[in-house]
């Protein structure tokens, strides 16, 4: 099957994202159903060339609410660049992206930031330092109100009260929040990381290696973080070279290679050895 024909099955059958909504609300109506007709995210005919070099050509993407959708491919495949373009650090040299079926224009990730896009890249973007609240409201500070408000005194209570109801939400377990980040774990820190993207972020989660150093129990917590997160309807884009984690979170997996998406696979009707197949090639050879 060719790509775009695997593209054409992943289309058939209901809606993955949907599904998971019926799952934890007990169903939905037809109108609920028709609002996730529309991509909370799109891209159509993303390209990106650095001189005569091809990073991405011709790449169609889209994520729905509630949907994780795994972006996987061999090294240089184009993942990270497309992610880049994704979050607004990187603009395309053709194509289009849709925000809710908008078209929009990002310049810098601020701008996506403000569309309700974050993204947690693999070196997580922690000050070490500073506590887990601190870490959490980082560049958006609570300051204090009233008479105090000309002078700009940082309401510290109010935000370790508010980073810790966010830990909770997620259920994450760390004894305290005003805990310096650089003390944590590793699976804390990516932990603490994805709570901060989500308390920001309402529509979009771009999640770049968010298990790539940490070991098996930590790398489970993510996964069940990344579900807990989708069944909020929020959308996810889940980078990973973890193929198992990835068949087992991801409604859709979409395959670059060498910057072209050469499959777009349902992940009930595939296993971890066929997306290994289309990640190096070789699926292509069979078709």
């Amino acid at each position: 099957m060719s790509g775009p024909e695997q593209d054409a099955a992943a289309g058939q059958g209901q809606d993955p994202a949907a599904a998971r909504g019926q799952a934890a609300e007990g169903g939905e109506t037809n109108d609920r159903s028709a609002a996730q007709a529309t991509p909370l995210l799109e891209a159509r005919g993303i390209s990106r060339s650095y001189g005569s070099v091809a990073a991405l050509t011709g790449v169609d993407l889209q994520l729905r609410p509630g949907e994780v959708v795994g972006l996987v491919g061999d090294n240089g495949a184009g993942k990270s660049t497309l992610l880049k373009i994704l979050c607004g650090a990187v603009q395309p040299t053709g194509g289009e992206l849709l925000v809710n079926g908008e078209p929009v224009t990002f310049r810098s990730p601020k701008d996506s930031r403000e569309r309700g896009i974050e993204v947690v890249y693999q070196d997580l973007a922690l000050a070490t330092e500073l506590s887990v609240a601190e870490n959490i409201f980082l560049g958006r500070e609570r300051r204090r109100e009233g008479l105090l408000s000309r002078l700009r005194i940082l309401d510290r209570a109010r935000m370790a009260k508010e980073a810790a109801a966010a830990l909770e939400s997620l259920a994450i377990e760390i004894h305290s929040v005003r805990a310096r980040c650089g003390l944590l774990s590793g699976g804390q820190r990516q932990a603490v990381a994805v709570a901060r993207a989500v308390l920001w972020g309402s529509n979009v989660l771009l999640l770049d290696e968010p298990t790539a150093s940490l070991a098996v129990m930590e790398s489970e917590k993510i996964g069940q973080l990344v579900s807990e997160v989708a069944r909020r309807q929020v959308g996810v884009v889940l980078v990973s070279h973890n193929m198992p984690q990835v068949h087992a979170l991801c409604d859709r997996i979409v395959v670059l290679l060498r910057g072209r998406v050469v499959a777009n696979l349902r992940r009930d009707e595939t296993d971890v050895r066929d997306i290994v197949m289309w990640i190096t090639g070789a699926a292509l050879s069979r078709n």
